[in-house]
């Protein structure tokens, strides 16, 4: 995980969590990875997790080179099929405001339903703004 986010996170936007952020998601109750490969090698990861009613995306990361090859939809439509397994009529994600990869979650369903002032803290110290975006699953 750590190694595609090195690749895929740009360190001035902040976006990226630390090795130790990532293991200590797998000890929480609900939390689940799901790993993209694409000729033998790791193409990309979503980190997920579910509890009651609800689920949010955590991650999703795609290596550079691999992007725009469906890499990306097909993780995220896996975690919307495991959400929906684990009963989430939910599921929940926030990302940088211009992110390119809007236009990928709403092509699944995502809409834009709250900003977060100030969320991300870029490695020079500058802040940059979140989106939430949301959909239905049932």
């Amino acid at each position: 995980m750590t190694a595609i986010m090195a690749e895929a996170f740009d360190p001035r936007f902040g976006e990226a969590w630390t090795a130790a952020q990532c293991t200590g998601m797998f000890s929480l109750p609900g939390v689940w990875l799901t790993l993209a490969e694409r000729n033998d090698i790791v193409a990309g990861f979503a980190l997920s997790r579910a509890s009651a009613d609800e689920a949010e995306l955590l991650l999703l990361a795609t290596r550079p080179k691999l992007r725009g090859k469906g890499v990306g939809g097909t993780l995220l439509r896996s975690v919307i099929s495991e959400a929906q397994s684990r009963g989430a009529i939910n599921l929940y994600l926030e990302m940088r405001v211009d992110n390119p990869a809007a236009s990928l979650y709403s092509s699944q369903g995502f809409i834009k339903i709250g900003e977060r002032t100030n969320y991300y803290r870029g490695n020079t110290g500058e802040s940059f703004d979140a989106q939430t975006f949301g959909r239905s699953l049932a």
